[in-house]
């Protein structure tokens, strides 16, 4: 034992390690769980074409940078619409502007979202919502299903760490492949999602939330059955351009879903509870891999715990090698992302680590560049 450190102290950390590593643990295992799930999943055979597509852009201002994504749809999905906060101009598209008078309980997108289902006309089946910097990069038509989930494809826009911190979610976020062949889909993007009108129309966005377009699918697979897809065509956006835009980005991910998963079944909540909080303590992680090798021997099954620390890490390295064979265009330099592993999965995790602990007051909308 260190001299002059109460007996009690070597307990307390014990139960402390093993906890988070437990935590740790439960996480990755889904994750192979859902990989396994994956591996037999196919999109199914598409049923409608650009005929029965409506397209939205969604933002608030961003005039150059919404002119590049309605520039880069296909020419075959021509009813194209922009629901902006405020006048811009944007050829290609009709734009309009959700009036400020709105009365809604939901907010900021979810309120320009619930405005434009009401009020902008539709006769296509589907419509797709795109963010303001989502880059369509070819149409192959949608599957017959309720929701129908696009990849999303985080390009590099100025911050190396941010970049890389997209790699390493984008390693472990192919889990969404798994997703039609759960209950409930864990999450939803909402920059490149197809929705049927009809199913929009039922549920509505009339609702509160940080993260709507998660809880929109939430609501509409658990109240009105609504059947899920992921299809394998990717869109590419921008990742955060800088670290402040990365930890508030993270920060109302974690919170929003924190805060509304008791719309999912109990043995949802205990799912969502386990992978909240580790993704909450993952910026301890270095710090609970440094300690299993430095004093393993004060640790409660110290060796056991130095063995599973190792795992863990092996872990990270996965999800940053499928990451890397995600992106078609990296450079010799992202391979560095390896050596900067603890300090990027840190900074990758420290906005979820607020958001854990306290919940932002308001929707902060995520910096984009031109």
């Amino acid at each position: 034992m260190f001299e002059g450190v109460p007996v009690w102290l070597p307990s307390l950390a014990s139960v402390l390690l093993w906890g988070m590593l437990v935590l740790f643990a439960v996480s990755a295992g889904f994750w192979t769980y859902e990989m396994w799930l994956a591996r037999s999943y196919s999109p199914p055979r598409v049923e409608y074409g650009a005929d029965d597509v409506q397209v939205r852009v969604l933002t608030v201002d961003a005039e150059s940078v919404v002119q590049e994504t309605v520039d880069a749809i296909p020419d075959e999905l021509t009813d194209v619409h922009v629901i902006a906060e405020s006048p811009i101009d944007i050829e290609g598209a009709s734009v309009y502007v959700v009036p400020d008078e709105v009365d809604s309980i939901a907010t900021r997108k979810g309120r320009a979202l619930e405005w434009a289902r009401q009020h902008i006309p539709c006769e296509r089946e589907f419509v797709l919502y795109l963010d303001e910097d989502t880059r369509m990069e070819g149409f192959d038509g949608l599957p017959d299903s309720d929701i129908v989930q696009f990849r999303e494809y985080p390009e590099y826009t100025g911050s190396r760490l941010t970049y890389w911190a997209e790699i390493v979610r984008m390693g472990f976020q192919v889990e969404q492949r798994a997703f039609p062949t759960l209950a409930i889909p864990l999450y939803a993007w909402g920059g490149g999602i197809a929705v049927r009108k009809s199913v929009e129309d039922a549920v509505t966005w009339e609702f509160p939330s940080l993260v709507e377009d998660t809880v929109f699918v939430w609501k509409a697979v658990v109240e009105w059955g609504a059947s899920f897809d992921v299809v394998d065509t990717r869109f590419r956006n921008q990742a955060p351009p800088s670290l402040t835009a990365m930890i508030f980005q993270r920060r109302r991910w974690e919170s929003g879903t924190k805060g509304q998963d008791r719309l999912l079944p109990p043995h949802y909540w205990v799912l969502y509870a386990v992978r909240n909080a580790s993704w909450a303590m993952s910026p301890f992680a270095p710090i609970v891999t440094f300690l299993a090798y430095r004093h393993h021997t004060h640790i409660a099954f110290g060796t056991a715990f130095r063995v599973f620390s190792a795992v863990f890490v092996g872990f990270t390295l996965v999800w940053i090698a499928v990451g890397l064979s995600y992106y078609e265009d990296t450079n010799r330099w992202d391979y560095l992302l390896f050596v900067a592993s603890p300090f990027v999965y840190a900074l990758h995790a420290m906005g979820a680590l607020v958001g854990y602990l306290r919940k932002p007051e308001t929707f902060e909308t995520t910096e984009k560049v031109d």
